[in-house]
């Protein structure tokens, strides 16, 4: 098994197609002690993974991954983190990640040096090899000292890349800061029911040597099959009601209809679901949660097969895609 490798836009960073998304670390999908999901991480680098996604606002995901680095004896990983965005008082939840909020009040001056500086004593490392912007909106373009913070970061050597990570869906709203050539990176989100990236923002990306960093490529897990009628999902998990924006049987007929390509293209219906978002060569890494062993062992056995059939790809992206948007409307059940 030869985990699939990329190399990080303008640079000779060569890193694990997949990576170690690591919200899970978070205990929003499940709680699990330190020792645990330190043991997934080893377990990650020591099988290939060498690109590990987190952020400022993931609980204590990033003081995790400072202990796990400590008893990792390799190569160092490629780190990338995001920094915090501030968040205002309003009448409906989601300000800033499914409707804009002011770059003043997500990123005040001085706050994304801030948060790197955070992020640099928890993980107690030297260099955040890429800094996100944890949300980003276009209408920011306007105002420039976001941007001239993070570019002094660079300078200094505390950050070696830059780049935004979208807050949801939109995935057009990146492409006109893409063609400004200032970022490195953007990180979006793509799966099987999702690929409206692949169609417009990627292929810019590529035209203009920025990586693209894919996220949700298993829908919170729904495309490992996981979730049946009965399936309960705790308040506390970060999935609770998402499946249930809508009659829960409409998303597990979606995914009753994704069996068709299993065993005969991909063993499992996760092992399809990131050989789909692995298929585009404009995706430079796909990062899904593996804080739980069992998890990071069979996403890893998934990346190192092969590869779809050029035609049964194209099939699944026009006839399997679904766009809905749960984040925003699970918040106002």
């Amino acid at each position: 098994m030869t985990m699939q490798r990329s190399t990080f836009a303008r640079s000779s960073e060569t890193i694990s197609r997949l990576g170690f998304g690591a919200m899970g670390l978070t205990g929003m999908f499940g709680k699990q002690d330190d020792a645990a999901m330190i043991r997934s991480i080893l377990y990650a680098l020591e099988n290939g993974i060498n690109f590990i996604d987190t952020a400022r606002v993931y609980g204590r995901s990033e003081e995790i991954i400072g202990k796990a680095l400590k008893e990792w004896s390799g190569a160092k990983p490629f780190i990338a983190t995001k920094a915090a965005a501030s968040s205002i008082p309003h009448a409906l939840p989601g300000a800033g990640f499914h409707f804009p909020m002011d770059v003043q009040h997500a990123y005040p001056q001085g706050s994304i040096r801030a948060s790197v500086e955070q992020s640099l004593r928890e993980m107690d490392i030297e260099v955040i090899d890429l800094i996100q912007l944890h949300q980003y909106w276009p209408h920011w373009d306007s105002v420039d000292y976001w941007m001239e913070e993070l570019l002094r970061l660079k300078e200094e050597g505390k950050v070696n890349f830059i780049g935004v990570s979208l807050p949801d869906h939109r995935h057009d709203h990146a492409i006109s800061l893409v063609r400004a050539g200032v970022i490195d990176s953007v990180q979006t989100i793509i799966n099987i029911f999702d690929s409206v990236a692949l169609d417009c923002l990627v292929p810019i990306c590529q035209e203009n040597n920025v990586a693209v960093i894919a996220r949700v490529i298993l829908d919170e897990g729904g495309l490992t099959g996981f979730l049946k009628e009965d399936t309960v999902i705790g308040e506390a998990d970060y999935r609770y009601n998402y499946f249930d924006c809508q009659p829960r049987q409409v998303y597990l007929d979606k995914i009753e209809r994704l069996r068709q390509y299993v065993p005969v293209y991909a063993s499992s219906l996760t092992e399809l679901a990131i050989k789909f978002v692995l298929q585009h060569p404009g995706v430079t890494v796909a990062i899904s949660s593996m804080q739980v062993l069992e998890y990071a062992a069979e996403n890893i056995a998934a990346a190192g097969k092969e590869p779809l059939p050029d035609d049964v790809f194209e099939l699944i992206k026009i006839r399997e895609r679904w766009i809905r948007h749960f984040y925003h409307a699970r918040r106002h059940l």
